[in-house]
């Protein structure tokens, strides 16, 4: 563990610095670390998609769930270990849960969400509705 810090004497911004301060200084704390997966967003023409890293997660332990125009992934992990050893009793437990949400827009066709999970990588697809695609209108001559 590194207990020692370089010194940068500055006036903190709160809420720029706050968060940064305590990452630096809880670097070798596991358990500090925000568990909240990455995620990556991209829109493609006839679909959006949404692949977030989850690993050491089982698919067992993932929902996802659609409400109104809101998806959710939801993840809550327990372990319990417990260990008799030269007269002496170990017992751990550690739990671990994320929620996150995101906004659907207007034009996703939240019927028919697509969830697929490899290599601890959650991908959703999420087509778009045909109401939504682009179309060219013909013009009438009269």
């Amino acid at each position: 563990m590194n207990y020692l810090t370089t010194y940068k004497p500055r006036s903190m911004r709160v809420f720029n610095d706050f968060d940064s301060m305590l990452d630096s200084f809880f670097d070798d704390v596991p358990f500090w670390k925000s568990n909240v997966p990455s995620v990556d967003i991209r829109e493609e023409e006839d679909k959006y998609v949404l692949e977030a890293e989850i690993p050491g997660i089982s698919e067992k332990d993932l929902d996802i769930t659609v409400k109104d125009n809101l998806l959710t992934l939801t993840s809550k992990k327990d372990e319990k270990k417990e260990e008799k050893k030269n007269g002496y009793l170990l017992r751990e437990r550690r739990n671990a849960s994320f929620s996150r949400s995101f906004v659907l827009p207007k034009n996703a066709d939240r019927e028919k969400i697509d969830a697929n999970y490899k290599n601890g990588v959650l991908s959703l697809v999420i087509p778009k509705s045909p109401e939504a695609k682009p179309r060219t209108i013909d013009i009438k001559v009269k």
